[in-house]
């Protein structure tokens, strides 16, 4: 099926186009087509799940509440772990720096994802490395506090709104 916007060529049953997003299920100028419904926002228990099963998921969006529930999560889970390491008897902060690793992978494909979600390539997380510097920190808490684009983007559709693909 070819893409009315961009004449990408997909697959016979998809319901966005893979070149940029664009909803094939109907005419998306009168909104027919678009899931219109709002789902209800993510739980802690859920994002936290999300997190774990989209360990190696780069691609896609995520939603503010993903990023935000998941956030929470490493923040409790890492002062547990550094009040362990501290009175654990070792000092050295190895069990919270094995965390760390293993959370590392999850923690950049959920922030690609939420970058996804205002329609920014997930290398805009690059920026972290300049951290020495106040301002690219700042501009990613920024964007992750920005709500995602209404509707599909180049990055698929829009993680908040009803589509016929999800159950």
């Amino acid at each position: 099926m070819k893409c009315p916007e961009c004449g990408n060529d997909n697959t016979e049953n998809a319901q966005f186009c893979g070149g940029c997003g664009v909803s094939l299920s109907g005419s998306t100028a009168s909104g027919i087509g678009i899931g219109t419904a709002e789902l209800p926002m993510v739980s802690f228990p859920d994002a936290v799940k999300l997190g774990f099963q989209k360990y190696f998921d780069f691609s896609g969006r995520a939603t503010r509440a993903e990023i935000w529930w998941w956030t929470l999560f490493l923040q409790l889970l890492n002062w547990g772990l550094w009040i362990v390491d501290q009175f654990g008897g070792l000092g050295l902060g190895l069990i919270t720096t094995v965390f760390f690793l293993g959370a590392l992978i999850p923690s950049l494909a959920l922030g690609a994802r939420r970058l996804h979600d205002i329609n920014r390539t997930g290398w805009w997380q690059l920026m972290w490395i300049g951290s020495l510097f106040i301002i690219p920190p700042i501009v990613l808490i920024v964007w992750a506090i920005k709500r995602g684009d209404y509707g599909p983007n180049k990055y698929g559709p829009d993680p908040r709104q009803v589509t016929s693909h999800q159950p």
